[in-house]
């Protein structure tokens, strides 16, 4: 079994949404699904290495990029069309990811 993940990071941008509480899941692909729920995690931020916050992991489920939906949207605190243009701009060819759910702690 894998070591399980003790931070998660974020784009500069949406750390704000994240540590406010709005934000309340990421959706990521293969390499980033082994948190576990129950897990306290720190968030850094992707591009200065920053930490932001703390948050738990609530659940891990797989999804397939076609399935994204004004749901997802909300809980990402974005417009739907710009969750799927950055999802495509971090994973162009991934149909297979996986929504990860947390609360800060």
């Amino acid at each position: 079994m894998k070591d399980v993940p003790t931070t998660i990071s974020f784009f500069e941008m949406l750390t704000p949404f994240v540590a406010s509480g709005k934000k309340t899941i990421t959706i990521r692909d293969e390499s980033e699904c082994h948190y576990v729920p129950g897990t306290q995690v720190e968030v850094f931020t992707l591009e200065t290495n920053i930490k932001v916050c703390d948050i738990i992991i609530e659940s891990v489920e797989p999804i397939l990029f076609s399935e994204i939906n004004e749901f997802h949207a909300e809980q990402e605190y974005l417009e739907l069309p710009k969750l799927k243009e950055i999802i495509r701009g971090v994973y162009p060819n991934t149909e297979q990811l996986y929504v990860i759910s947390y609360k800060l702690v």
